[in-house]
């Protein structure tokens, strides 16, 4: 699907650059750099600073922001309600997406589905629950995978649950015990991913009076994994993400045990093109298949 130029300029404003966005589009710098050219000189202002360490968006180019993104996400919804309309099975899938479902969901899934839609295209967009959300509402992905419950305003597919593990240096005394009481985690150096799961531990922790000992808070799983190896605390994570682990380390269930329920998000899924609309579906009719990756 040809890319417009309201979809080029908010990638560039994205990355501060036009040679990344260039790179993304898999057109030339130069190319880039002209339609941008040309869209300033079609609303007759300057969107762009262009300088040695990239471009930044210039106090008009601010203003009118939203309402390039707008333009943007209705020719793409134009495009989409065309090829319905001409019985053409094609279109461009924004999903939004965290790295667990991404490596080990997502990529066997898409793999199945290509088989039969040959012609429909992705793009996947990590990050966190919160920003997740962002998208959803602001409309940069169709739909996302996300913590349950998630926004009231949003229409959701549960898909499955995602146990919480206790992640144990090899050495430690508990890595041959069946499990992990929760209350270890009063007594030892805790690890904490201060995103996705913050808010389900330290729940968990509320609702049995656990006052964790938390030593260290994080953004990244791989670095907890990391840091858990080399004795430097313990940590819960969800089981999806300790999946082919490089790491040395050891997992153990948790004690009163729980989980996470990761589902899907949308706004409004009769309004979401038909390429969508056709996604969602694959996903629930394999749902059962689905939760098997995990395993």
């Amino acid at each position: 699907m040809k890319k417009t130029k309201y979809e080029i300029f908010m990638k560039v404003v994205e990355f501060g650059s036009l040679s990344r966005a260039a790179e993304y589009f898999n057109y030339s710098q130069s190319a880039v750099s002209q339609i941008i050219i040309s869209l300033e000189n079609e609303f007759d202002i300057k969107l762009l600073n262009r300088s040695h360490a990239g471009v930044s968006v210039t106090s008009d180019g601010e203003v009118l922001l939203a309402y390039i993104q707008k333009l943007s996400h209705a020719h793409k919804e134009l495009s989409d309600k065309v090829f319905e309309l001409l019985g053409i099975e094609s279109g461009l899938i924004r999903i939004g997406t965290f790295s667990s479902i991404s490596c080990h969901l997502l990529s066997p899934l898409l793999k199945n589905f290509k088989v039969k839609h040959p012609n429909i295209k992705f793009e996947l967009i990590q990050g966190d629950y919160r920003q997740i959300e962002t998208w959803i509402s602001e409309g940069t992905v169709d739909f996302g995978f996300v913590n349950l419950p998630t926004l009231k305003d949003f229409e959701v597919i549960p898909i499955m649950e995602d146990r919480m593990l206790a992640i144990l240096p090899v050495d430690h005394p508990y890595a041959r015990k069946e499990f992990v009481p929760l209350n270890l985690f009063e007594q030892e150096s805790m690890i904490l991913l201060e995103e996705g799961t913050k808010k389900g531990i330290q729940e968990m922790f509320r609702q049995h009076h656990i006052n964790a000992k938390i030593e260290y808070r994080l953004d990244d799983d791989y670095t907890i994994m990391s840091m858990v190896e080399n004795g430097l605390g313990i940590s819960i994570l969800a089981e999806l993400i300790l999946k082919r682990t490089p790491y040395q380390i050891v997992t153990k269930e948790i004690y009163p045990s729980f989980s996470r329920t990761i589902g899907v998000a949308i706004k409004n899924r009769t309004q979401a093109s038909m390429a969508v609309r056709c996604f969602l579906d694959f996903i629930l009719e394999n749902k059962e298949e689905f939760i098997c990756f995990a395993k």
